[in-house]
């Protein structure tokens, strides 16, 4: 199997993972383990597929998503977000490089930002007092697709 044809493999792998996720979260609030783990778990055949290097890439690459998880478990910690949301936020960090992530994490504040404001709003409308639980996992999996390396759907990147 070419490098190619792997590469599209992965991230259409990937692709269906994230719109599963983002499903399952906006219909239950919750996003399975096993859907966090094989995107983790995929990680590895994508780096093969793309040729990174084992130093330094490598190690920059696990140690951004080690800390990008700490980061988002402390919001976790603090009720601030899900555990699954925290999950899937550190397994999609093995998938981007620096910037991508970067990227990624902006448009996905901005998407779950503006899915809060939109939740609020329909409270507000339908005139509910309970909390609002936003569904963040599909701020996340929008995000991610929109990130993508895929040069079809992203030609601008």
């Amino acid at each position: 199997m070419g490098g190619a044809t792997l590469n599209a493999l992965m991230l259409g792998a990937l692709a269906l993972l994230l719109v599963s996720a983002g499903i399952e979260d906006a219909r239950t609030r919750e996003i399975a383990n096993w859907k966090n783990a094989a995107i983790a778990l995929l990680a590895p055949i994508w780096w093969w597929s793309i040729g990174v290097h084992l130093w330094p890439d490598l190690a920059i690459l696990v140690g951004v998503a080690a800390f990008v998880f700490a980061l988002f478990w402390v919001a976790f910690h603090f009720g601030w977000m899900g555990g699954g949301d925290v999950k899937m936020i550190g397994a999609l960090a093995l998938w981007f490089p620096l910037q991508g992530l970067l990227w990624m994490l902006i448009v996905m504040s901005l998407l779950g930002g503006a899915l809060t404001l939109l939740l609020l709003v329909e409270r507000a409308v339908r005139r509910k007092t309970s909390e609002i639980e936003v569904p963040y996992g599909v701020a996340i999996a929008i995000a991610a697709l929109i990130s993508l390396p895929e040069p079809f759907l992203n030609q601008f990147l």
